[in-house]
């Protein structure tokens, strides 16, 4: 999971580049679309099967990553990339809720303490981009969260069905690719794009389609709450990645924000009770 958050963020630098050539609905769909045509090479050269018995799962699981990659995008260009990559992450969060709602109340009540730190830290990391009338592109990012949790949950489901890593993959991009296609052609402009951007577009989908597929085996292999804690180590590599190219100083209010939404995904991941039936068939 470490390898994929290195790779989310190298994607979101390409994305705050690119969006200089390219509007949200087209780094989109090139997003989907490369990643689409990476994949399927190497599952036609590993001879993996497409056809999938689980298409409801699969496409539970694109159409809430594409709406979350959508919202998670727009924010990438609205807002710094270190603030929108942790609102983005709160997903934890609700992957927690989530996990509660799945166990019927066989959880740890230690996660009621951790969820209101979480909460706590979104609200001071929302206030700085509210005040600089940048709201639009934190409140995109808190959607992405909310929604990616979703895709994650049908994520493991997926791993426990057996499905493998690079026929969830395929799917994902297929279906991003697909519905961003028509935002993608509204939104174009028709300007000349340089070299660097097609570059950009690769970067794009390359660092994505490598991303998604060691997120992938993460959770299709590991527990689902210790996988998405160590999401959060994009938060780490996003920030330095910002810091470095954009000199993007957050005030003081957000990095508190960021800790507490941190220790809180973090502290949301500990064991609960020895007994979790319905937390292990997830």
């Amino acid at each position: 999971m470490i390898a994929a958050s290195f790779l989310f963020a190298c994607m979101g630098v390409c994305v705050k580049l690119g969006a200089a050539y390219f509007s949200a609905g087209e780094l989109v769909f090139y997003r989907g679309f490369v990643a689409m045509l990476i994949v399927a090479g190497v599952v036609r050269w590993r001879g993996v099967p497409l056809r999938t018995r689980y298409a409801a799962t699969h496409l539970r699981r694109s159409l809430a990553g594409f709406v979350s990659l959508a919202a998670y995008f727009c924010a990438i260009t609205l807002i710094p990339l270190a603030a929108a990559v942790t609102l983005s992450y709160t997903s934890p969060l609700f992957l927690a809720l989530l996990v509660m709602f799945w166990a019927k109340g066989e959880h740890a009540p230690s996660l009621y303490p951790s969820l209101g730190v979480g909460f706590v830290g979104v609200v001071l990391l929302l206030q700085p981009t509210i005040e600089q009338r940048q709201w639009l592109g934190g409140l995109l990012g808190l959607a992405a969260g909310v929604i990616s949790s979703m895709a994650y949950f049908n994520l493991r489901r997926l791993g426990v069905l057996g499905e493998p890593e690079w026929r969830t993959v395929f799917y994902f991009s297929a279906f991003s690719s697909i519905g961003a296609l028509p935002w993608a052609m509204v939104a174009h402009a028709g300007k000349p794009v340089p070299t660097a951007g097609w570059l950009l577009v690769l970067g794009v989908g390359g660092f994505g389609a490598a991303a998604q597929w060691c997120m992938t085996t993460a959770y299709a292999r590991g527990r689902t709450l210790v996988t998405a804690s160590l999401a959060y180590t994009t938060v780490v590599f996003s920030s330095l990645f910002g810091l470095l190219l954009w000199h993007e100083r957050l005030t003081t209010m957000a990095w508190l924000g960021i800790a507490l939404i941190i220790a809180a995904g973090i502290a949301a991941t500990r064991p609960g009770p020895p007994r979790r039936p319905a937390v292990a068939e997830l």
